[in-house]
């Protein structure tokens, strides 16, 4: 039994040894209540970075209060430093740093009684850079970020609360900035996902009225195929059948009608190709369309004129 003890006794010393005597302090890990691990150490640090933003030591206060939050998270002001890093990142007009500053805040600290502020400031700002508004410093002057960081930062607000009124906001305004960009395919998708996500939002019924007229503009600027004026009618029928009583209603039923038109229009102008090419029996296959979609106007006269020239 004793020679056990002693046996036990030797292993532990010469793990010890081993220990002190390796070859870099790296291999050792890190014990708990080290200088990095330590809250005390944190809020000594957070107290000197107090200290420089009471003196308007912006720079300094910015760096020590990241210090706190990254290093010292633990810190019972660690969630204070990391949203005062975002406040005064954001007043010297570092949009991109400020609105990352304030994610860290909001992945790490849900449970804080800032998160819904920091919620609104970030949303804030992205929909201020979707609007070009963003201030750069304290000159006014406006600082343009790209398409795809505008629409990054919309998208993380969407996810950071979705379901929410404010992810909904974000998801029309990514739309309204494809669209303003003339991104229709990127436009069009922002929109229906909107609709998909969020049927009740205030913003799905102008999202998906959105949707037709993007469609509408594209057959405005020459590319209208079948497919479009078909894709554009589903939308302002879909648009009228999900919300009945909105303020475009009206307008949506003028741009359907219009589209038909357009396709009338379009069946009669192929019709006038086969005749001018010498196909005649192709075009009275496109005459006849015509006539059966209209009962009266120009259209149908004229089709119905061709027909009996060609002997019908």
């Amino acid at each position: 039994m004793m020679l056990r003890m002693i046996s036990s006794l030797a292993l532990g010393a010469s793990a010890v040894l081993l220990v002190s005597c390796g070859s870099s302090n790296e291999d050792v890990p890190m014990l708990i209540g080290s200088e990095q691990a330590s809250p005390g150490q944190g809020e000594s640090i957070y107290q000197q970075a107090k200290a420089a933003d009471d003196a308007g030591k912006s720079d300094k206060a910015i760096k020590l209060y990241n210090k706190v939050a990254t290093d010292y998270p633990t810190a019972p002001s660690s969630a204070q430093a990391r949203y005062r890093e975002a406040q005064l990142l954001e007043q010297k007009g570092e949009v991109v740093k400020s609105f990352k500053a304030y994610q860290q805040f909001l992945d790490r600290y849900q449970g804080s009684g800032l998160y819904s502020t920091a919620l609104s400031k970030q949303a804030a700002m992205a929909q201020s850079a979707a609007d070009g508004e963003v201030k750069s410093g304290f000159l006014g002057i406006k600082s343009k970020l790209s398409t795809d960081k505008v629409a990054e930062m919309l998208t993380q607000v969407r996810t950071n609360a979705p379901r929410s009124a404010t992810a909904a906001k974000a998801q029309f305004t990514l739309g309204q900035l494809y669209e303003g960009k003339e991104k229709n395919k990127e436009a069009i998708a922002a929109y229906r996902e909107l609709v998909r996500d969020q049927p009740e939002s205030s913003y799905a019924p102008e999202a998906l009225f959105r949707v037709g007229v993007i469609l509408t503009n594209q057959a405005d600027q020459g590319n209208q195929n079948q497919a479009n004026l078909d894709l554009a009618r589903e939308a302002f029928n879909d648009y009228l059948l999900q919300y009945p009583g909105h303020s475009k209603n009206a307008e949506a039923r003028s741009r359907s009608a219009n589209l038909g038109g357009r396709e009338v229009q379009r069946t009669f102008d192929t019709a006038e190709f086969y005749l001018k090419t010498g196909k005649t029996e192709s075009a009275k296959i496109y005459y006849r369309d015509v006539v059966k979609r209209t009962s009266s106007g120009k259209l149908h006269d004229d089709a119905r004129a061709r027909l009996k020239e060609l002997g019908e």
